[in-house]
């Protein structure tokens, strides 16, 4: 699995925190990696969960830098995969440095792509180009 494909399940993992409680993840997670349809092997699962444990520590904190830089937007107003791309990338930029700011940018995007509505690339990336 390659690095752009445990990003969109690392995605997939932490949209699940919009529908469950951060203490009913643990079981989130149990269930998500039984799913036939992720063919991860066990490095991938490591690097995945580990990776989606890290955000979900710094979730409040990636919430409030998004409040404090999306001019006219809170987390509140934003759609649930916009949101769950922007928190994603925010945590690459700010706090994973094997990332670089540009790389996290254009995968957001093209999840943005891939998952959003119509205007969501255009958007994330909006709001991401404030934090570059």
């Amino acid at each position: 699995m390659n690095r752009r494909e445990q990003r969109e399940q690392i995605f997939k993992l932490l949209f699940r925190v919009e529908f469950n409680g951060l203490q009913d993840m643990s079981e989130q997670c149990s269930l998500f990696f039984a799913d036939e349809e992720i063919a991860a092997g066990e490095k991938d699962i490591a690097y995945i969960q580990g990776k989606y444990e890290k955000i979900a520590q710094k979730l409040q904190e990636i919430d409030k830098m998004i409040d404090e830089t999306a001019m006219g937007w809170n987390t509140k107003r934003m759609g649930k995969v916009d949101l769950t791309i922007i928190r994603l990338a925010v945590y690459e930029i700010k706090y994973d440095e094997e990332i670089p700011t540009g790389v996290a940018i254009n995968e957001a995007v093209e999840l943005a792509k891939k998952f959003g509505q119509d205007n969501s690339a255009g958007f994330v990336n909006g709001v991401l180009a404030k934090f570059a």
